[in-house]
């Protein structure tokens, strides 16, 4: 990297105490020499021979071997003679003697005298310079250039033989050429990226400089092989992106065929066993094994062509990714395969499922025959026996399920309609799936079949209506009497549950007049509820002994149902007005004490006659007595309201209530006036 003073390039070649190999020696210097550009060598060159550690006659060698090599370079060559000096006379007697055979000049000169011909910031540390130079680190460079040049040399001419051989020639020769040479022998990727090292890590060292501070190039524009690394990483990403599109161009073309291939072998099989195989199914069975055998016979068929549908919707995908990658040339190509495919596939498919659909739809309508079939034979059945319910459940029962068996076979009957109806709507549309192939037989069979079935089961139903009619008018009145028996005994239940509900859940008397009022209310609507259902238990015994008189036969649950009405309203009544009573007084003692309570202190008027206070404490000693009195039925049986616990409770509030009455009415009859902090 160092220069002499006529800026031409420095070579030094240290010698050791080992022997020198002289053709070794030769050949570096040849390799050394290759690498300066021809306008850098034509300045010359400064040749520094560290001879300091080797002996003169190696010495004089390497500088005879000059001659040979680089006799036209070389300008001068500095000879670093060692501390203990060889003989003076034979070594200044040899090179003057040879000066004019040389061509050069040679000096022999001490390590410390070397800068009196080379300028210091020209030399190396080696000889008192400054120069900054690491020989290791420019030999790991030079080899990673070496290995770069020949990987990136050899690599284009392989890409310029693949990119011109898919230039020019036929279309075999084309396909020939890049089948042979398709593959680069080295990865272009890897190359590049070397490459692309290789320039950052020089133009790092040319700019940045060397860790003493001094800009150092071991190499100039001429010797440095950053120029040469640009152009080959150019012509490199040149022809490499050549032979990316060949590549792509090269995988569309083979894609493309592979399509081609694989749609005709699915439009063929379509066209050609796939077709045959529908061509030869069009019966619909006279039952539902015979239909469900031809439904997993094209179940089958169906299955086989799955496999080949699988294959189009996976060609489609391709077709598409292909037209989406937007290359004008083969769109045409590919819209036409893709147009051809999609037909053939969806004429099949809409062959299948047509067919499908009618196999559904005659097992639908053979199932719903069988089901209708099997409703008309267990409602002959019921019909041919004769019933003789023991109770109004037992006879409404059956009549529910007679009518019930009915509207069965009723809604069977329109069911069988329906499907029969649709199923010869989709026959006579199955003459435009039939390629060709005159289908009118088979069609005539499936129709009278259909139309055979319905009609029978249309008479079926028709006697079987006939017979429930007669037996639905035996049953009726009946059914009525039984029911209005049950219904009355219903009645004698729910009034039962309401005087129940009345004596167990109705016991509050309310903690205020405002409340306790809220309870009179609910219980009056309660007791509208009670006669209601009295009401309603009368209509309905009055109804049981028409329909007796009517049937000429006597009632046999209605007997004792009339007393038990009547008993258990009456005991009902009187619970109702005890209730109604103990309300009413509690309305009257809670009103009386609160208006008592809420009096303001200073308007003693209000309170000038003590009547008031005894009136008060009257009312609530009566209700206290009324609440452990129990209520007395006629027939001389008890009942109380709720439990002991229930009155205690609401007792135990109206006589907190009855203390603050009686407080209220000492406090008035202190002689003076209560102050606030008392």
């Amino acid at each position: 990297g160092g220069k002499d003073r006529r800026s031409g390039l420095i070579l030094t070649i240290p010698l050791c105490l080992e022997q020198t190999s002289m053709d070794e020696l030769s050949v570096t210097l040849d390799y050394l020499l290759s690498i300066p550009s021809e306008k850098c060598k034509a300045r010359g060159f400064t040749v520094i021979v560290d001879g300091r550690k080797s002996q003169w006659n190696v010495v004089k060698t390497v500088v005879l071997m000059l001659q040979n090599v680089v006799p036209a370079e070389v300008s001068l060559v500095c000879v670093v003679k060692p501390d203990e000096f060889w003989d003076k006379k034979v070594t200044h007697f040899c090179f003057w003697k040879e000066k004019d055979r040389l061509g050069f000049e040679v000096i022999l000169v001490s390590a410390n005298k070397l800068t009196r011909y080379i300028e210091p910031c020209q030399l190396t540390e080696d000889f008192g310079g400054t120069l900054t130079y690491d020989h290791m680190d420019w030999l790991n460079k030079r080899l990673v250039f070496e290995k770069f040049t020949k990987e990136s040399t050899s690599l284009l001419d392989e890409l310029a033989l693949i990119n011109n051989g898919s230039d020019k020639g036929s279309q075999q020769e084309k396909e020939r050429s890049i089948d042979l040479n398709f593959l680069p022998s080295v990865d272009p990727e890897t190359v590049l990226q070397t490459g692309h090292e290789l320039l950052s890590e020089l133009q790092q060292r040319r700019f940045n400089g060397s860790d003493g501070g001094v800009s150092w190039s071991p190499m100039d524009d001429e010797l440095l092989a950053q120029p040469q690394v640009m152009k080959l990483l150019d012509s490199l990403r040149e022809q490499y992106t050549r032979y990316q599109e060949v590549c792509r161009q090269r995988s569309k073309r083979t894609q493309l065929e592979e399509i081609q291939q694989k749609v005709m072998q699915v439009v063929n099989w379509l066209e050609g066993p796939g077709s045959e195989q529908l061509r030869t199914q069009w019966g619909i069975g006279d039952s539902i094994r015979a239909s469900q055998a031809l439904q997993q016979k094209h179940e089958e068929i169906e299955s086989q062509h799955s496999e080949w549908f699988a294959v189009y919707v996976e060609l489609n995908q391709q077709i598409a990714a292909l037209l989406n990658a937007g290359d004008e040339e083969d769109l045409v190509e590919l819209k036409a395969l893709q147009q051809q495919l999609s037909d053939v596939c969806y004429r099949q498919a809409s062959q299948l499922e047509f067919r499908q659909n009618l196999l559904q739809a005659a097992l639908e309508f053979h199932s719903v025959a069988q089901d209708l079939s099997q409703q008309l034979d267990g409602l002959l059945g019921m019909l041919c026996v004769d019933v003789a319910p023991a109770d109004g459940a037992s006879i409404q029962q059956t009549l529910k399920l007679l009518e019930e068996k009915l509207k069965s076979v009723d809604l069977g009957l329109q069911g069988l309609r329906e499907k029969g109806q649709s199923l010869l709507d989709q026959i006579s549309n199955q003459a435009s799936w039939a390629y060709g192939k005159d289908v009118t037989i088979e069609n005539k069979e499936n129709v009278d079949h259909i139309q055979g079935v319905m009609e029978d089961m249309q008479l079926r139903k028709q006697r079987c209506e006939d017979m429930v009619d007669v037996r639905r008018l035996k049953m009726l009145q009946m059914v009525q009497l039984f029911k209005c028996e049950e219904d009355a005994a219903q009645a004698v239940e729910w009034l039962s549950e309401l005087l129940d509900a009345l004596l167990k859940t109705h016991i509050r008397l309310g903690d205020d007049a405002q409340e306790t009022k809220v309870l009179l209310e609910k219980h009056r609507k309660f007791v509208d509820v009670a006669q209601s259902t009295y009401d309603y238990g009368r209509q309905l015994l009055q109804a049981t002994v028409v329909l007796c008189q009517s049937l000429r036969c006597t009632s046999r649950s209605s007997g004792d149902t009339l007393p038990r009405l009547n008993r258990v309203w009456k005991q009902f009544t009187i619970t109702a007005e005890e209730r109604v009573h103990r309300l009413e007084t509690a309305v009257a003692f809670h009103s009386s004490a609160e208006k008592i309570l809420q009096e303001c202190p200073e308007q003693p008027e209000a309170f000038n006659e003590v009547e008031q206070f005894d009136e008060i404490e009257a009312v609530g000693k009566s209700l206290l007595d009324r609440l452990t009195v129990p209520v007395v039925y006629p027939d001389g049986s008890e009942q109380y309201f709720g439990s002991p616990s229930d009155m205690a409770s609401a007792a135990e509030h109206i006589r907190e209530k009855m203390k603050l009455v009686s407080l209220k009415k000492q406090q008035l009859r202190q002689p003076e006036a209560t102050t606030p902090e008392s």
